[in-house]
């Protein structure tokens, strides 16, 4: 991240009601490659100067958590060659913003089924995470290797092997039982999720925690997804009426 000034906030930008937690689904650096007639790589890594770019504006204007979708466990299926890159360009992300994280005062984390990564990349992530753990300025994390599905999974068998073992009964089990034993235990759900590319779906994605999130989709691919864009994009959250169900009185 450099020290250049950042450029002012929208007028309409209320610092006081900003959301507690934004997801984003980080959508086409492969597209953006394409029509720059480059290989997915080079997109890969113009989407990781993108994730620095929101991160430092979420950190700056006061986010308390964000969560990206990195990886899917759906992406260990692209090809080999692809897999390997993106886990590289993974480690030295991780390597390259450490000292960032620390400046800044971000606690990173990690979601997923962690354990399918290289060692080396676990490694690294284990020592970042390890670094970043007393930071209380912003809650970064990695949806790696994710899938919504497989997290419901878990949480079930775990649930499930509580009740065999009479350490919990079936009528105990409600939402908040539910939430406690997600990867996202603790935090709040998001209030706001993002998506980039025009792609109008969840891909999988913390399926029980977007039960209430605002939604909003920007055909804008990843890569060129700006400071600006992100910006106005919270202004709009703010103009929407939340009313989870309910209706006003």
């Amino acid at each position: 991240m450099n020290s250049k000034a950042p450029e002012p906030l929208p007028e309409a930008l209320d610092l006081q009601r900003l959301p507690d937690h934004v997801a984003i689904i980080m959508d086409g650096n492969g597209r953006w490659a394409k029509q720059h007639l480059l290989n997915r790589i080079k997109g890969h890594e113009k989407g990781a100067d993108t994730v620095r770019r929101i991160v430092r504006t979420s950190r700056e204007i006061g986010i308390p958590v964000l969560t990206l979708y990195a990886f899917s466990t759906e992406n260990w299926e692209r090809p080999k060659t692809e897999v390997a890159a993106l886990m590289q360009l993974l480690k030295r992300f991780l390597r390259k913003e450490r000292a960032t994280m620390l400046e800044n005062d971000i606690c990173l984390s990690a979601i997923g089924q962690t354990e399918r990564l290289p060692s080396e990349v676990r490694n690294e992530l284990d020592a970042v995470k390890a670094a970043t753990a007393s930071n209380t300025g912003m809650r970064l994390n990695l949806a790696l290797s994710y899938g919504g599905r497989q997290e419901l999974v878990r949480m079930t068998r775990t649930l499930a092997a509580q009740v065999a073992a009479g350490r919990l009964t079936p009528d105990a089990i409600d939402e908040d039982t539910v939430s406690a034993h997600l990867y996202t235990a603790g935090l709040p759900d998001p209030d706001l999720m993002i998506r980039t590319s025009g792609e109008m779906r969840l891909s999988n994605y913390l399926l029980w925690q977007l039960a209430y999130a605002e939604l909003y989709v920007t055909n804008t691919l990843w890569p060129e997804f700006s400071r600006k864009e992100y910006l106005d994009i919270l202004v709009a959250y703010q103009q929407r009426d939340r009313r989870f169900g309910r209706v006003r009185a």
